[in-house]
């Protein structure tokens, strides 16, 4: 007989009509597909149960998140993740779509019948348990709860290892002078301040304020007043102990708050970083519309948001079935210019778009090498599953990003005067001026220099 590799690559192949990018080793030791492509490795049947049950995206997922599917000692992660992607993009370019119905069809017989003769045709495997399992209306506020307590409640310990000191969840900002993840991220929390103009006095709204990096910032280098919100209760509670330690309490104020539900505007700036891929394109317009309310006349909003390219002509867009079980459920991905689209469309002008997406690729590789680092930490802090989660979105969004497949984009906007000021200086370079050492100095409030 055959050995088990062979037949089920043999018949996957003549299924897809395509070699594979990979070599698979299964669970007997045989080894088939390509001979100099990365090689991966069925730990056992159940791995191929997952496949068949669910072929594609999720397969791979459910197969590797519960380590049934794991990749050998030698193999790159990003190199057979960038294999897989080229080689889907392949498939479905020539019109190919793997699904269930391809499999027990008359041309998936043959595979099924491997699967058969080496015992792993089989009842469905049931999802690893890190898959989400949402309840309720889509966006409704109890579901957001849901969806973001799945991602950032997951202990603040595991985030301290991936994200090192600076506990900044978005991209960083890599400026010629930036030789550390944390220097860069100042960079990026600095970059954003000066976007948004910020002075001594001002009042600062940090909409998905994460750990609190970002107000921290805000008070301690460029003396404002904050309120950060956010609906994740671990952050919360990280991000008051932080500023409590710094003794900022009485300059910045944590809540666990719905950005729907901030009742005490105006706010002179807003900062939304990395929060607005969660609102939905069903909700977007009430994101962007209740923002521009909290803002007062002649304030500046700063939307950080990852964006998708646009869906090709006659082609419906299909969001990632992994992400959205195991990473971000619920969350949506818009091109920057519906997004555009729709700050204008809440009443905003849009002053500025800058893409910062080869910044996102350095970044995420930096955290996947500090999991990797501390990988047997990170096991024992939120399990295997969850890990290898993380391991994957991460590496994979890292290859997205350097592909052009998804970008990230900093949206300037702001809350023109009725009389049609926007408050700006002529140039950008203006525009992006610090504070002065005068102007830090009378508000007595600046802890700091800006980084």
């Amino acid at each position: 007989m055959a050995k088990v590799a062979t037949q089920l690559v043999g018949a996957l192949e003549e299924l897809l009509g395509a070699r594979i990018p990979l070599r698979v080793r299964a669970w007997d030791g045989s080894e088939a597909g390509a001979p100099e492509a990365p090689l991966v490795v069925l730990r056992n049947r159940r791995a191929v149960r997952h496949l068949i049950w669910q072929p594609g995206e999720l397969g791979l997922a459910r197969a590797y998140v519960s380590g049934d599917l794991d990749l050998a000692p030698e193999s790159d992660l990003y190199e057979v993740l960038h294999a897989v992607a080229a080689f889907t993009e392949q498939q479905e370019a020539s019109g190919q779509h793997l699904g269930l119905k391809d499999i027990t069809g008359p041309e998936g017989r043959r595979l099924l019948a491997a699967a058969l003769r080496t015992g792993a045709l089989g009842l469905q495997p049931a999802p690893p348990p890190e898959e989400a399992r949402q309840q309720g209306r889509l966006h409704s506020r109890g579901r957001d709860r849901q969806a973001i307590s799945h991602h950032y409640d997951v202990g603040n310990d595991f985030y301290e290892l991936v994200l090192g000191s600076s506990m900044v969840y978005s991209c960083a900002y890599w400026e010629p002078a930036a030789r550390s993840l944390e220097a860069a991220q100042a960079a990026k929390l600095d970059l954003i301040c000066r976007k948004l103009g910020l002075r001594p006095g001002m009042r600062l709204l940090d909409v998905g304020c994460g750990w609190g990096s970002m107000a921290l910032h805000a008070a301690q280098h460029y003396g404002v007043e904050v309120v950060g919100v956010s609906i994740s209760t671990e952050q919360v509670a990280y991000a008051r102990k932080r500023v409590a330690d710094a003794g900022l309490a009485d300059r910045i104020d944590i809540r666990l708050q719905d950005y729907r539900e901030i009742p005490d505007g105006p706010f002179d700036a807003i900062s939304s970083i990395g929060m607005a891929e969660h609102v939905g394109s069903s909700e977007y317009l009430t994101y962007a519309s209740g923002l521009l309310g909290l803002l007062a006349p002649g304030g500046r909003l700063l939307n950080h948001q990852i964006s998708r390219r646009p869906n090709r002509q006659g082609q419906p867009h299909v969001q990632s079935a992994f992400i959205d079980r195991y990473v971000f459920p619920d969350g949506e991905l818009s091109p920057v210019g519906s997004t555009v689209s729709l700050i204008e469309e809440a009443g905003f002008e849009v002053r500025d778009v800058e893409s910062l997406r080869e910044h996102y690729a350095l970044t995420l590789r930096e955290w996947v090498a500090n999991l990797e680092a501390n990988w047997a930490q990170a096991v024992r802090l939120v399990g295997s599953g969850r890990a290898r989660v993380w391991r994957l979105y991460m590496a994979a969004c890292a290859l997205a990003f350097e592909e052009n497949r998804i970008g990230i984009n900093q949206v300037l906007a702001v809350r023109t005067e009725q009389s049609g000021r926007s408050g700006l200086p002529a140039t950008r370079e203006q525009w992006l001026a610090r504070p002065t050492a005068s102007e830090l100095g009378r508000s007595g409030k600046a802890a700091g220099t800006a980084a």
